[in-house]
């Protein structure tokens, strides 16, 4: 992937940056289970092009109170909220979906997952999952 990255740099330029609003975006990785390792995520993602940028996204329940703030606090380090939020009151869990565009390793993955179940547990959540959407890779 570090190849990759720098035969880019230096023969391609810097690719155009991924817009996570494409509409032709697919889902080519994805993890549900708490249990489940990164790497095991990744290498079941056959689809996936890991030396090109996808958009990860996190899948949360949180307290409608608590989405701004969590929310908040997830774009310091670049996520954005991708849906829109159906506003309930009381103590429903509203789901929501952070994301942002990486290049996804196994490490990364795992970090942003562990990252992700802190961010809804601290706000009385709970973070369900993740995917990452690319392009769709041209038939051969």
């Amino acid at each position: 992937m570090v190849v990759v990255r720098m035969w880019r740099r230096l023969f391609g330029g810097q690719p155009e940056a991924l817009d996570p609003a494409r509409t032709d975006l697919v889902v080519v990785a994805s993890s549900f289970d708490d249990a489940e390792a990164g790497s095991a995520a990744l290498d079941r993602a056959t689809e996936l092009d890991r030396g090109a940028e996808a958009v990860l996204r996190h899948h949360l329940r949180l307290p409608a109170d608590r989405i701004e703030q969590a929310c908040e606090i997830a774009g310091y380090d670049g996520y954005e909220r991708a849906a829109p939020v159906a506003e309930t009151t009381g103590e429903d869990l509203v789901p929501i979906i952070l994301q942002r565009v990486q290049l996804l390793d196994p490490l990364t993955c795992s970090q942003e997952r562990s990252r992700m179940a802190g961010l809804a547990q601290r706000h009385d959540g709970v973070a369900d999952g993740w995917d990452a959407l690319q392009p769709p890779h041209p038939a051969p």
